[in-house]
């Protein structure tokens, strides 16, 4: 003990906890049977969410909560995806105060990245609604009510599934094959090693560039995952909530990325404020 009052090893793992990990891990080894082993694992791994989760999930037998009001809840969220599959991906209305030559390549890069959040959770949305019917008919009782809903919904996810899916970056697909990345590749590689020569007006001019190019698709970047989230709230929040609740003990509904393109945003705005201008230093000095 210290003049404190505080133990010398304070902070220090405890020697009484590693001692009873260690009996812990005896018990285990002991075991006789799959059983015991397995009940004392789970004792000493405890209960979280998780687990209060899948006992809850696994209390709630029946394949649907409220199989009077699912097949209206799945008509509501089938329109929802039409609505969405139609207007998500649309230009989005730029602010009026923002005009210029750059303004139709601004309304071009947030159309692209509005659509790729979009599409991606419209794709990621279908497969887990179609999983979902799937599982839920072998739930169900051959023959009964909720097994005839199920299949029904099911044949008519299966049917449109094809229809909603489409390419999140909505590019041909021989633009994102070999022959442009190798000429993409090359060009950097001839940008590099000009500015690695002994002007130093190119290094200024280029890293400028690319400083206003980071500026500008974070702005784009920010803009589009809110552009994407409104019109996805509007379109299924309410909906996928309405069916998931109908359903049942079905987990979290599915979450689109907008709120990843801003954490994007603001790491692409941390690059552009600090890693640019050191690199040019470092490149000039």
């Amino acid at each position: 003990m210290t003049t404190d009052g505080t133990s010398p090893d304070a902070g220090a793992p405890d020697v009484a906890d590693l001692l009873l990990d260690r009996i812990d891990a005896l018990n285990v080894l002991r075991a006789e049977t799959p059983e015991q082993k397995g009940a004392l694992l789970e004792q000493i791994a405890g209960s979280g969410k998780v687990e209060q989760d899948i006992v809850r999930e696994l209390s709630k037998p029946a394949p649907l909560f409220r199989p009077d009001r699912f097949e209206e809840a799945h008509r509501l969220m089938m329109r929802a995806l039409e609505v969405l599959d139609r207007n998500g991906s649309r230009p989005a209305q730029l602010k009026k105060t923002r005009r210029g030559p750059l303004r139709p390549i601004a309304s071009w890069v947030v159309q692209l990245m509005t659509r790729w959040i979009v599409k991606g959770y419209q794709n990621r949305l279908i497969d887990n609604i179609r999983e979902l019917y799937e599982r839920r008919e072998a739930n169900s009782t051959w023959g009964s009510a909720e097994h005839r809903m199920l299949r029904r919904a099911r044949i008519d996810v299966t049917r449109v599934e094809q229809g909603f899916r489409g390419n999140p970056l909505g590019l041909p697909t021989f633009l994102l094959g070999g022959a442009v990345v190798s000429t993409i590749v090359s060009g950097l590689t001839k940008v590099v090693d000009w500015l690695f020569g002994d002007n130093p007006t190119p290094i200024i001019g280029v890293g400028l560039t690319f400083l206003i190019v980071l500026l500008g698709l974070a702005w784009a970047a920010l803009y589009a995952a809110g552009v994407a989230r409104r019109r996805i709230r509007l379109c299924c929040d309410q909906p996928i909530a309405a069916l998931y609740e109908t359903i049942g003990a079905c987990g979290a509904t599915p979450k689109d990325e907008s709120y990843n393109f801003a954490i994007y945003a603001i790491v692409l705005l941390a690059l552009a404020a600090i890693v640019v201008p050191l690199i040019g230093g470092l490149l000039l000095f």
